[in-house]
């Protein structure tokens, strides 16, 4: 399962800054991106071969003083629902603001782990300035400097002991979770409700889970699986900033915790910028994918248009084409049985290893029908391939000069890898090493 780490705190407390340092981006600031990822507020960081995923909050006020201090209750009330771990933070120069006093209320009440950290502590005589935060009674805090990096591995070690621990999640993880997630209004409760609603006998509701999200055992046809339904996902009447920020949030909950994610577009639309945001927060999360295109009993259809419509799909998703695309109707019921064979087909990809002999064969003839270009005069020989033992597919191929493999290579070596053996919706990682 994924783990979830929020940064809440006032505006100017150096909240963006502490995320650029931990995911190591530098675009956090700059990139003005826009959609379900705003990706300037959602990463990834790895510390000590575990990762996990970072949200600063921060991004997501609306510029005006008037609604400020709401917004601010807003994010950190979604922060503890959402979250696993949360970073208070503070300015040791300003010491502790109403703002602050604020937020440390809503916090007294939750039962989530919090972690106070105070920024700009970048001197010794500084650290005796934090010592007012305990005022706070939050408990102990970290003191770091989020420009020069002083105290963020210490920090870094802490959130990594506040995760839940994997014993806990229960033995039910066996089982594939499968999550349905799309836009608002593409008709992802129909779905459920085509897949579960008449056959209330063989469903059987699970408890202890999340407001919103609807999880499901799902044992029919064959299948077995948990169905999780994000149809909640937008609380309708919200403001429209707000709703990108609880999209966000719990889009990345609903992928990060499944196995494969049944991504729905409504035909009616075709696949746009959001649903694009969706996909690559899906592909940068490794998980399973499978498009379903609903409503495609509304569509006027000639002999071309499965084709057509599948071609274009494909075009916005590249260069990672290899997805199952299926054309439903949740209301008519109309290939949902496919639609569930193409998520089961995509799970066994997920965890599908390939021999070591067989990998070399394939993939070292590749090599030799297309060898990598030459750099500087040099050539590039890749000499042996092995898949690692990660929980999706990543392959190692060693190499005399793996700095010189570029981008294109690479991809010629994931398209025979995908032409030979069946990794279709699945995201591929491809390491290059030397000897």
């Amino acid at each position: 399962m994924g783990n979830i780490v929020a940064i809440v705190g006032r505006p100017n407390v150096g909240k963006s800054t502490l995320f650029n340092r931990l995911t190591g981006s530098r675009e956090a600031i700059t990139d003005e991106q826009s959609g379900v990822t705003r990706d300037r507020h959602y990463g990834k960081v790895e510390w000590r071969g575990q990762e996990f995923s970072i949200i600063d909050t921060g991004g997501y006020i609306t510029r005006s003083d008037d609604i400020f201090e709401e917004e601010i209750r807003k994010q950190v009330l979604l922060a503890i629902e959402e979250a696993d771990v949360i970073l208070f933070m503070v300015d040791v120069l300003s010491g502790i603001t109403d703002p602050d006093e604020g937020i440390t209320d809503i916090l007294r009440r939750t039962d989530k782990k919090v972690i106070p950290v105070v920024n700009k502590v970048d001197a010794n005589e500084r650290q005796y300035d934090a010592a007012v935060f305990y005022k706070l009674g939050l408990g102990d805090y970290f003191t770091i400097s989020s420009a020069n990096g002083s105290g963020t591995g210490d920090l870094l070690d802490a959130i990594l002991e506040s995760f839940p621990s994997a014993a806990a999640a229960g033995e039910e993880e066996e089982l594939p979770r499968i999550t349905i997630v799309g836009r608002p209004n593409v008709g992802k409760s129909s779905l459920v409700n085509a897949l579960t609603e008449e056959e209330r006998n063989i469903v059987t509701p699970l408890a202890g889970t999340t407001r919103d999200t609807i999880d499901t055992l799902y044992n029919r046809y064959n299948h077995r699986f948990r169905l999780v339904d994000t149809a909640g996902l937008r609380k309708k009447g919200k403001v429209s900033e707000d709703i990108e920020f609880y999209s966000v949030m719990r889009a990345v909950r609903a992928v990060e915790n499944s196995d494969v994610c049944l991504l729905m577009i409504d035909a009616t639309q075709g696949m746009e910028a959001q649903d694009l945001n969706i996909f690559r927060l899906i592909q940068r999360n490794r998980k399973g994918v499978v498009i379903l295109v609903n409503k495609w009993d509304l569509m006027e259809k000639d002999n071309h248009t499965v084709g057509q419509y599948e071609t274009q799909i494909r075009e916005r998703t590249a260069p990672f084409t290899d997805v199952p695309v299926v054309f439903i109707s949740a209301v008519t019921r109309q290939r949902l049985q496919k639609a569930l064979e193409a998520a089961m087909r995509v799970y066994r990809n997920r965890t599908r290893r390939i021999p070591t002999s067989q990998l070399n064969e394939v993939m070292l003839r590749a090599v030799e029908n297309y060898r990598p270009p030459t750099v500087k005069g040099k050539n590039v020989t890749v000499k042996y391939v092995t898949q690692l033992p990660t929980l999706t597919p990543s392959f190692a191929f060693f190499c005399n000069l793996p700095q010189y493999i570029r981008e294109p290579y690479k991809r010629y070596l994931e398209n025979r890898l995908r032409e030979h053996f069946d990794f279709s919706g699945v995201p591929l990682q491809l390491f290059f090493r030397s000897k």
